[in-house]
């Protein structure tokens, strides 16, 4: 089976080197002496932390409760039933041109950008204009995460772990505070906290990492995230394309919404145009998808994409 999906992907290389040849003939941003160094196959491993836990919370909560999540933190928790279709995946890395960032799907050239990414989260409090950056000097793990949870020195001292070179929480420890926090809006904090760590960067499995409290520390001063999800996105994408193996650690869920959301359905139906009050990520929780689409069909899809079709 592989051989034959290898066999597939050979006609693909073959244009996307004739594509680079050409735009560098005609001047682009491709340095002189470029030379494709892409594998022709990727290898990229999709796995994914165990959502099930953050559901049941979840669904346990008052439509009050929610509310005050969705003023503070957009639609996130839509993506926790956003179905990772990994054949789809693992197709769309084969498409990924780190030379140029972006997508290259047939005759169509795609990249996901900060508009449509705010777009999809939907998120009421941050302004575009303001971007999360890490600054020189920042507060230690320890105190963003006691600002965050609310707990003490000594209750949050215990709970940082050392994973390799970066320090981070575990998820269940975060799990247990959600359950028996007082304080409702800490509840709701720590669980935004656990969808950034889980679902939008699952840097460490089932551990919310540092780099992750760095940026939910600068959530509270109205910033985006959206460039830093992108920017992991990108970097995620180029280097396991470059290497053809590795596992990607951005935000599959809100690439593949962000995919579904710009193309045709298999069925051929168009989604809507994004709108200020349409939520394609509560959408797609209620559109039935197909899930038995072989990695040689979307091959096949994506490789016949017109612009008509976008």
């Amino acid at each position: 089976m592989e051989r034959e999906f290898l066999g597939k992907v050979e006609d693909k290389m073959a244009v996307r080197v004739w594509s680079e040849k050409v735009q560098q003939e005609k001047g682009d941003g491709l340095t002189e002496g470029y030379m494709s160094e892409l594998w022709d196959f990727t290898r990229i491993s999709v796995a994914q932390n165990s959502l099930q836990k953050l559901k049941e919370i979840w669904d346990q909560w008052s439509d009050k409760i929610k509310q005050l999540f969705y003023s503070n933190y957009g639609d996130l928790p839509y993506l926790l039933d956003v179905k990772v279709d990994k054949r789809l995946f693992r197709t769309l890395t084969q498409y990924w041109n780190p030379a140029y960032s972006c997508f290259k799907f047939g005759k169509v050239d795609l990249v996901p950008t900060t508009e449509e990414y705010t777009t999809l989260l939907q998120c009421p409090r941050i302004q575009v204009d303001k971007a999360y950056t890490r600054a020189a000097y920042v507060s230690t793990f320890l105190k963003k995460l006691m600002n965050i949870t609310g707990m003490s020195e000594q209750w949050v001292a215990a709970q940082i772990k050392q994973n390799g070179d970066d320090k981070c929480i575990p998820w269940k420890n975060l799990q247990n505070l959600i359950l028996a926090h007082p304080d409702v809006r800490k509840r709701v904090d720590i669980f935004a906290l656990s969808i950034y760590g889980l679902v939008v960067f699952p840097k460490a499995l089932r551990h919310v990492d540092k780099a992750v409290a760095d940026l939910f520390d600068q959530l509270d001063k109205r910033v985006t995230s959206v460039p830093a999800i992108l920017a992991e996105t990108f970097r995620s994408l180029n280097a396991y394309r470059r290497a053809s193996k590795g596992r990607f650690i951005g935000c599959t869920q809100l690439l593949l919404v962000w995919f579904h959301s710009h193309f045709w359905k298999v069925e051929k139906v168009s989604y809507r145009v994004f709108s200020e009050n349409y939520s394609p990520l509560k959408e797609l929780v209620a559109t039935l998808r197909r899930d038995d689409i072989t990695e040689e069909k979307w091959i096949m899809i994506l490789q016949n994409l017109q612009e008509e079709d976008v």
